[in-house]
């Protein structure tokens, strides 16, 4: 894969798949045509609770769904199921594997992404030059943290744009009527579950119409 998309529009699944074929695994790969069908450049396929088998089964559906559109589909921290599957890369966890081993490991055109929620973790994964791009968040308050979480603001995300020299994707809370605040910060592109889960029944004009609103902001 070519380096990643700007802006980068990226969907990330609900982490809700608890088995093969049940409801929270057809969701996932709903959501990967979905996804195709409305030029979002990645699905993160982030389902923590699947067996290795179930997860294989997933990211193999979801390129099936997203073969021959601009949507490419990385898995979260399993360079070995996102390699084994034909996956374009891995997502790793702030707490995760070493980028620097995982790059060792991955073909040179594997996509290596990490998720970061400090100053200090982004300055540190910026620094080995393993990872393509940052996921920086929580940056506003969202539906799917808890009440505790702690919302970092766009001013803490402006900082890290300005800190590290590769792409930091935004993401916790966003929308499409914040979503210039993260633009203005300096963000390569914008991730999220609620929005995009949401479209269908929310936003006039479903998920396509989101996915153009979201690329205005960045022009």
């Amino acid at each position: 894969m070519a380096g990643l998309a700007r802006p980068a529009i990226v969907l990330v699944t609900s982490g809700a798949a608890t088995g093969e074929r049940e409801e929270g695994w057809r969701a996932a790969i709903a959501s990967a045509s979905q996804a195709a069908a409305a030029g979002i450049d990645v699905v993160q396929i982030r389902e923590p609770r699947l067996t290795d088998r179930s997860l294989g089964a997933l990211v193999r559906c979801a390129l099936r769904e997203t073969q021959g559109s601009r949507t490419a589909v990385v898995v979260n921290d399993r360079p070995d199921i996102a390699r084994c599957c034909g996956a374009a890369g891995v997502h790793l966890r702030a707490d995760g594997m070493s980028a620097a081993r995982v790059r060792g490991l991955l073909p040179g055109e594997f996509l290596v992404g990490r998720s970061v929620h400090s100053f200090a973790e982004a300055g540190e994964a910026a620094s080995d030059g393993a990872v393509d791009y940052l996921l920086f968040g929580t940056v506003f308050e969202s539906p799917s943290k808890s009440s505790g979480h702690v919302v970092q603001g766009p001013a803490a995300l402006e900082s890290i744009c300005q800190r590290v020299n590769i792409p930091v994707i935004a993401i916790g809370g966003i929308t499409v009527a914040n979503v210039r605040k993260v633009a203005a910060a300096g963000a390569a592109g914008v991730a999220a579950i609620s929005l995009f889960a949401d479209a269908e029944r929310a936003y006039p004009g479903g998920l396509s119409a989101v996915v153009r609103d979201l690329r205005a902001a960045f022009v």
